[in-house]
């Protein structure tokens, strides 16, 4: 019997817009502060440095991609190139990294929409509404990514622009805030600003649902990094300059603050509803890869076979977006916040650093970039990832252990 399949219906601009909503996500409201209370201006050189990081990492994920089309991304990728278990590994830190990531995007929105004492209910209500829209086809999906990015986008222009008028704060660019906190912190800074990259990974899960994937999927991937950098190079150095690293490092919402800063009274509530479409559109586009990631393990057996199941009617891996909507409700209905990102970058480093070693092994006709890419791709994941708050590391560790327990024992039970 045929393994179950999904419908090739997006094109280059569909993938660069999920890919996008991906990455312009409530990372660029949110990241900012915990990167500034790291490496104080620093974090200019640990942008830098992430983004180099996930460059390797995204010629990597396109490379893999043109060679194999199919739904997973690199949990597909690992299985191919190098064995069953590297694939599972990236698969595992992906599906339990970016659901952690669901919560936080659902809390960041449910933290700009709703009124006091309702965030969490707020929050869950986004998922579920979410989920029904990729329940309904991923050309839902890709359409209501471009409305978001549009938005989103729109908002953060007016943002940059009022900060911009705002003024220059006084200690912003000196050598003390630069070496704030030393080498170590603008690492830390690094590893924490790499969660703003990582929605290329979005675009390279869903290749099984992408035309021409092999001409699509690298370009689209390109694209949609550099655009991301531009974006986020600009309201980095916008935020740093209205309110210096001090005021950033200690705030909840730098963005909207360093907007305010100008005195314009019309840009809070720009700014809140560009929050606000910034968290639907990440959320819209990480539940979509996390539940093809999942699908791609359940064909493989390395999830509940259950979840490989595809909608006769919309072609989605329904079962699969349910499970992963129910475990998001119930992180958003537990967890903390902040939290969520440190533990997601170590989830998504993981990830990247089986993509690098898996491009590195592509050879002949597959290989479309040079090695040394995949050498800084991987390399870069393995700092970055030792350099995170500590209890990001420990929990990641933990729960990857996890993982590979429960898959040892199934192996073991199947062989008996």
């Amino acid at each position: 019997m045929a393994s179950p399949s999904l419908q090739r219906r997006l094109g280059l601009g569909d993938a660069v817009f999920i890919g996008l909503g991906s990455m312009i996500g409530a990372g660029v409201f949110a990241v900012w502060a915990p990167a500034a209370d790291a490496a104080g201006t620093g974090l200019l050189l640990g942008l830098g440095i992430a983004a180099v990081v996930a460059f390797g990492n995204a010629t990597s994920s396109a490379q893999l991609a043109a060679a194999h089309p199919t739904s997973g991304g690199t949990y597909a990728y690992g299985r191919a190139e190098l064995g069953p278990w590297w694939g599972f590994v990236a698969g595992w830190g992906f599906v339990v990294g970016k659901t952690a990531s669901c919560a936080a995007m659902a809390l960041t929105f449910a933290a700009y929409a709703a009124p006091p004492g309702w965030e969490r209910p707020v929050g869950i209500a986004a998922v579920v509404a979410l989920t029904a829209v990729n329940w309904f086809g991923v050309t839902r999906t890709a359409g209501a990514a471009r409305v978001i990015v549009v938005v989103t986008l729109g908002a953060l222009a007016a943002a940059v622009c009022a900060a911009f008028s705002a003024g220059t704060a006084p200690d912003w660019i000196s050598p003390a805030a630069v070496w704030q906190g030393g080498g170590y912190g603008i690492l830390q800074s690094a590893g924490l600003l790499f969660f703003a990259f990582a929605g290329y990974a979005r675009i390279a899960t869903m290749g099984e649902e992408v035309r021409d994937p092999r001409r699509v999927i690298p370009r689209a991937i390109v694209l949609a990094f550099a655009i991301a950098l531009a974006v986020y190079a600009a309201v980095a150095v916008a935020v740093l300059a209205a309110l210096g690293p001090s005021a950033v490092a200690a705030s909840t919402e730098p963005v909207a603050e360093a907007a305010a800063a100008s005195g314009w009274a019309w840009v809070g509530v720009v700014v809140r509803v560009g929050a606000a479409a910034a968290s639907l559109g990440a959320l819209l586009a990480l539940i979509a890869g996390v539940s093809r990631t999942a699908f791609a393990m359940a064909r493989e057996s390395d999830l509940p076979p259950a979840l490989s199941a595809v909608h006769p009617r919309w072609h989605v891996p329904h079962r699969a977006e349910a499970a992963a909507a129910a475990v998001v409700v119930v992180l958003v209905a537990l967890v903390d916040l902040r939290g969520a990102i440190g533990f997601s970058s170590f989830g998504v480093l993981l990830y990247y650093l089986v993509a690098n070693v898996a491009a590195f092994r592509q050879r002949g006709s597959a290989r479309r970039y040079p090695a040394a890419l995949q050498v800084v791709g991987g390399a870069g994941c393995l700092v970055l990832a030792v350099t995170l708050p500590w209890q990001s590391v420990v929990a990641g560790v933990a729960v990857v252990g996890l993982g590979v327990a429960y898959r040892a024992i199934r192996l073991r039970r199947a062989a008996r």
